[in-house]
């Protein structure tokens, strides 16, 4: 059995002179607050913001309403909100939105495209159209309905209905070759035939800009395919002419497609006739 290791005493000695040392200096330390000439002075306080720049503070409260007009603007305040959640589907179903993407999206399957140009393009190109095509209604709505809620000139409600007015107006004038669907959604709800605008509800007018607006969109879809389907035809019977069975024919006409499509400036009489449409 081996015997137990000592520790020299010179070890204890010099752990007694460290913890010495360290309690001499470390007064002297901590009392010197300045930074040497010359540095940069530096705080662990909070910075206090300029008075130009402060921020408001923001209180939400919860207490009971005075009189039933606060009640009124509580109900209108709850019904702007849930408004605005449904404003994307309010745009795409009530504006140029719906036809224009469905027309894109129609050129891109007849070209035989695929991931080229991109949905998020389709949709960015369908939107900026859309707001060159609805502008002037856009610019009604904001002069006669925003504009005066802002100043306080109107309430909530009679900035509805300046907004819905222009809206109205704009649905019932893309329906007047297809006036078949007020009536379709008129004789369902049970209501007399229309002999103009005023007498269309809102609730009816949508439905039927929507189908109007599908139909149309289809329309043109076919008019679109009928060049590129005969190319398609033309370029499957060479190759079974030629005995190509196993090679696609998508894989040879699409380059042709693409040549037809940019020596006529598709894209240019594409944006052309879908504004003229609206027009």
């Amino acid at each position: 059995m081996k015997p137990a290791r000592s520790v020299p005493n010179g070890g204890k000695f010099r752990g007694i002179w460290l913890v010495g040392l360290f309690l001499f200096v470390s007064p002297f330390v901590e009392a010197q607050t300045a930074f040497p000439e010359g540095a940069a002075q530096g705080t662990t306080a909070l910075p206090v913001p300029a008075e130009d720049g402060i921020i408001p503070f923001i209180d939400l409260s919860i207490r009971s309403p005075a009189n039933g007009r606060e009640v009124a603007f509580s109900l209108q305040l709850l019904l702007l909100i849930t408004v605005l959640s449904l404003a994307p589907s309010i745009i795409i179903l009530t504006t140029s939105f719906l036809r224009v993407s469905i027309v894109l999206d129609f050129v891109k399957r007849a070209l035989s495209l695929q991931q080229v140009p991109p949905n998020q393009v389709l949709l960015g190109i369908s939107l900026f159209l859309t707001l060159f095509i609805m502008w002037p209604t856009f610019e009604t709505i904001y002069n006669n309905s925003f504009r005066p809620m802002a100043d306080g000139a109107i309430n909530v409600e009679e900035a509805y209905r300046e907004a819905e007015g222009p809206l109205r107006i704009f649905m019932y004038s893309q329906m007047r070759g297809n006036p078949g669907n007020i009536r379709l959604f008129m004789a369902m709800r049970g209501l007399d035939r229309p002999e103009s605008l005023a007498d269309v509800p809102t609730y009816v007018l949508v439905p039927a800009f929507i189908l109007s607006e599908l139909t149309t969109a289809f329309k043109i879809g076919i008019l679109l395919f009928i060049p590129f389907i005969v190319i398609d035809m033309v370029v499957a019977s060479a190759l079974m002419s030629m005995g190509m069975i196993m090679l696609p024919p998508v894989m040879i006409s699409m380059p042709f497609k693409l040549i037809l499509f940019i020596l006529v400036d598709g894209w240019g009489l594409l944006t052309d006739q879908l504004v003229r449409s609206f027009m």
